[in-house]
């Protein structure tokens, strides 16, 4: 049975209105199952960069401390609530065991790729993917065993030139929609792995489907073939653990508007 892990974390978005990050999440936590759900407290200060190329490090550090021993504390697979997409990273490096049997599937308008040196914000939710993968100058080390030949790139259509460089020679495989339902566990499968952690930023969807995301990218997915989608994956391949990032609604109201989407892409995974 899946547990949640709701973690408002705001200090890796680029965003102007990063914060709007910590409602998107409280608004989500308000429909969860309150026995199987655990909110975070994260750091309520920006945090300091400590002399390194990613902004407001010293509170990633700690949160992603936080997330991982919340993880840790129960065997269930967990389902992290975001924030921000740095969630993520603390996601995939609780998991038990090697991970030289993961997959990562990464739903995002973004692909997240960027190193500190490349990144033209500082922000470490544009690094997350990247950070897994490992990079000497990452002052928060990704976790040990993630090849870029077990990484899914999906739905992401908004990169900067040295993310595409990146990813033409990196090996990672790319799925740019989903009007071929299968084409998502296909992908997975055919990396070998024996199970699989989702990453979901919301913003993979089309504005049209949800508006509640800090930066929106035309011609995203939809929401009904997302959710077939992973259906049909999580039959062939055991879900390890997943993510849900990027909910950034501008008021209660639109938040209200937009949780049906959220709840239909939670209950897809949980």
């Amino acid at each position: 049975m899946t547990r949640f892990l709701v973690v408002p974390q705001w200090q890796g978005s680029p965003a102007p209105r990063a914060m709007l990050l910590t409602d998107g999440a409280a608004a989500i936590a308000g429909d969860l199952p309150r026995a199987r759900t655990t909110l975070l407290e994260v750091p309520l200060e920006a945090g300091d960069a400590e002399g390194t190329g990613v902004h407001r490090l010293s509170s990633l550090r700690r949160t992603r401390e936080l997330i991982e021993e919340a993880i840790a504390a129960h065997a269930e697979p967990t389902l992290v609530v975001g924030g921000d997409c740095g969630v993520t990273v603390a996601g995939v490096s609780a998991l038990l065991g090697p991970l030289d049997d993961v997959a990562v599937v990464w739903l995002d308008a973004h692909p997240d790729i960027h190193t500190p040196e490349s990144s033209p914000s500082g922000a470490y939710a544009g690094m997350a993917l990247r950070a897994l993968l490992g990079h000497p100058s990452f002052p928060i080390e990704g976790p040990e065993g993630l090849g870029a030949d077990r990484v899914v790139l999906v739905g992401a259509r908004s990169e900067d030139d040295a993310e595409t460089a990146f990813l033409a020679e990196s090996g990672i495989a790319r799925v740019d929609d989903l009007d071929d339902v299968v084409a998502l566990a296909d992908a997975v499968s055919a990396t070998g792995a024996r199970r699989v952690y989702v990453h979901l930023d919301v913003d993979v969807l089309d504005p049209s489907e949800l508006a509640g995301v800090s930066s929106a990218v035309p011609f995203g997915l939809r929401t009904a073939d997302v959710v077939e989608a992973l259906r049909i994956l999580r039959e062939r391949v055991p879900l390890a653990g997943a993510t849900i990032a990027g909910f950034a609604p501008r008021s209660p109201a639109d938040a209200v508007q937009d949780l049906g989407a959220i709840l239909r892409l939670i209950g897809s995974l949980a």
